[in-house]
């Protein structure tokens, strides 16, 4: 009887879980930089690890606990030239974010996410990915002319300091570097024309275009509709509208939000016609804006179904989206975070066995 081939099928989180509710509270209280919150935040680390690592999962983060007040202004969060009154973020059930708005020059960042890095190290017994935020989430901080700083300026520090967080991580042993994407789709919703989103492609490419094909390797770009407080900003955005522009991006991984989707099959088309060979896709398997705790064997059934159109050796898969992106978001329990995540590694390793079983 022929042994059954060996599949393997890599498996990764996105990045947040959600905060400690005694973190949550203090951190409301007062100064998120606040020296004496550094137990607290050292405590919330450490136990998400933990957490992580009893999922089983192959590669963890440290939950993004540290990142306040959220996963896109952390590098520069307390800055003085800049103000709370950037650009607006819509959600579906009528709540907002806003990013931050640069005030004067130069630009450049207050904290590398390399630090967070650092410190999951001390606790970590697998490898650790680490997510950064992209340039074109972060050009949206220039939102008018600033007198004696040009735009031109602006985005050449810009892309300085992307290049330069990323590098730190890979310097310091980040399994992968991910590069949160999420306004991709908002941009198909904001400009319709398509012109928005090919700036942020270009853009973004001009840091990536930066990095040697081994680097690129471990580096991935991550795309979702949004996920705060069970609500997207975007999932009413056809993918077709975005994915053949996201393929573009000269990165080596792509995480893309795929569970929630109402018509997956159409996804996976997209994904097959533009997915190149030195490209591997992460499709989420787990949707965190959904209180339910999928099984095993619903993860198995679409990594299954993503087998179909996409080659083995080129899937793996991850959530959606990260639990709690936003610092505040008590919507989820980290209780259900992790059965969410042990589902994915189960579900995954059946998939695995499956294919391998019919191969």
């Amino acid at each position: 009887m022929a042994k059954a081939a060996s599949i393997s099928i890599p498996t990764e989180p996105i990045g947040s879980i959600p905060r400690p509710l005694a973190l949550i509270d203090r951190v409301a209280k007062g100064d998120s930089e606040d020296p004496n919150l550094a137990p607290l935040y050292e405590d919330a680390i450490r136990d998400t690890i933990d957490r992580f690592e009893a999922t089983g999962s192959p590669v963890v983060t440290d939950g993004e606990q540290r990142k306040y007040h959220n996963f896109a202004t952390y590098c520069v969060h307390g800055l003085a030239n800049t103000a709370p009154d950037g650009f607006t973020i819509p959600f579906s059930d009528g709540h907002t974010r806003r990013l931050s708005r640069l005030t004067s020059g130069p630009f450049c960042y207050k904290r590398y996410a390399d630090c967070y890095l650092e410190v999951a190290q001390r606790y970590a017994h697998v490898p650790l990915k680490q997510a950064v935020i992209s340039p074109s989430a972060l050009s949206l901080m220039y939102t008018e002319r600033i007198p004696d700083y040009s735009r031109e300026q602006f985005i050449d520090d810009l892309l300085s300091e992307h290049e330069t967080e990323i590098r730190r991580c890979l310097k310091k042993g980040a399994h992968k570097v991910q590069v949160d994407f999420t306004e991709g789709r908002l941009a198909v919703k904001i400009d319709p024309s398509g012109h928005l989103l090919n700036s942020f492609i270009d853009l973004n490419n001009l840091a990536l275009s930066r990095f040697s094909p081994e680097e690129r390797s471990r580096i991935g770009v991550h795309t979702c509709p949004g996920n705060d407080f069970d609500s997207t900003h975007s999932a009413d955005v056809d993918y077709a509208e975005l994915l053949p522009s996201l393929f573009e991006l000269k990165a080596g991984n792509f995480y893309i939000a795929l569970s929630a989707e109402g018509d997956r099959p159409h996804v996976l088309k997209i994904i097959r016609k533009y997915l190149k060979p030195d490209q591997r896709v992460f499709v989420g398997v787990i949707a965190p804006g959904n209180p339910r705790i999928e099984t095993p064997e619903e993860v198995c059934a679409r990594v299954l179904e993503a087998s179909e159109y996409i080659p083995v050796e080129q899937l793996g898969t991850t959530d959606d989206c990260g639990f709690s992106p936003f610092s505040d978001n008590t919507s989820t329990t980290r209780d259900t975070a992790f059965a969410k995540i042990r589902a994915r590694v189960l579900g995954t390793k059946l998939a695995e066995k499956h294919i391998g079983g019919h191969s």
